[in-house]
């Protein structure tokens, strides 16, 4: 009745915007991403007689209102899956992740993958990673993704046989180190999907990216680095210029950002590979391999912010007694 799972947050490479369905969560078209580690999310999962009622509790926290309702959501479909007699009792998650949350670096995506994973064990369902992917996505489309780890691709649709997640073969999981520029801006994703639907540019966005997924996938197949970043790159910019766009004019980059991004282009006119991308915040992922980190990150380092270096994250796992309660 009790089980803990760990899930690496997302960096989007081909990103999404907009939903078709803000409950069960199925974006307009697919995504690709890649896990960030060592950064984490660690959430034990319990269903239990012994409490009064569901409850849920994240980095010390416990949520309310729209935070409690989605990951209601996500336990609900659970127990939706499951013949678990335990199930109709109460549920309570802690959650904990080892990086800051609400500035950008995917701890939705983290968070509701070691959830729903915790959960399909707690539950016990006979479940593959692809459906537990559905599980994840109803908190978040891209939890879906940090459930199958490493590379991996979201396809679209408007059931589960067609919307979850699966991994993508290459090898740039060997080489790929990624330099973090934190910079913190609270943002809030969900409100990000509202505005890029209602731009002037989302129906443009959603053709320009059938394109970039085919090549994303062709470059990953491939295992050429420059062709995979540099889609990652243009495709943050796209994705921006729908917020951007939306009826608030959102816009989320900060001074610091666009400091990365011009030091990021200085650094490949040096010959240095490097790729900035984003996802919705304005911390900023660099690109770059193991070759040249040290010196990626002393450069991003010298535009005043606090930086980090992360690796490729493997898929969403129990962890043996390691509960947080």
């Amino acid at each position: 009745m009790k089980a803990t799972a760990m899930a690496h947050p997302i960096q989007g490479l081909v990103k999404y915007h907009g939903l078709r369905d803000d409950l069960e969560r199925f974006p307009y078209h697919d995504s690709i991403s890649v896990c960030t580690a060592p950064s984490h999310t660690r959430t034990t999962v319990e269903f239990s007689m012994e409490y009064d009622d569901d409850t849920y509790v994240v980095d010390g926290e416990e949520l309310e209102g729209a935070g409690f309702d989605r990951l209601e959501r996500v336990v609900e479909k659970a127990r939706g899956m499951s013949d678990a007699a335990h199930t109709v009792y109460p549920c309570r998650i802690e959650s904990e992740n080892s990086f800051p949350s609400n500035v950008g670096l995917g701890s939705s995506s983290s968070g509701f993958a070691a959830a729903a994973v915790a959960l399909a064990e707690a539950a016990e369902l006979d479940a593959s990673p692809a459906e537990i992917s559905t599980i994840a996505r109803v908190g978040s489309s891209s939890a879906a993704r940090a459930v199958t780890g490493a590379f991996s691709v979201l396809t679209q649709g408007v059931t589960d046989e067609d919307c979850y997640a699966r991994r993508l073969q290459t090898t740039l999981h060997e080489d790929l180190r990624t330099v973090v520029a934190l910079v913190p801006y609270h943002k809030n994703t969900d409100d990000a999907h509202k505005e890029a639907a209602d731009s002037h540019m989302f129906d443009a966005r959603r053709a320009f990216v059938q394109d970039q997924l085919a090549e994303m996938k062709a470059a990953l197949r491939a295992d050429d680095f420059e062709r995979t970043f540099e889609l990652a790159e243009r495709d943050s910019l796209s994705l921006a210029a729908t917020t951007m766009t939306g009826p608030d004019g959102w816009v989320y980059w900060q001074p610091a950002t666009l400091a990365v991004f011009n030091t990021v282009r200085e650094l490949r006119e040096e010959g240095i590979p490097a790729y900035f991308s984003t996802d919705t915040g304005a911390s900023v992922y660099v690109n770059t391999t193991a070759e040249y980190v040290e010196e990626v990150e002393e450069a991003v380092s010298d535009t005043g912010v606090s930086t980090t270096t992360w690796s490729v994250g493997g898929p969403a796992k129990l962890l043996e007694d390691d509960h947080l309660f």
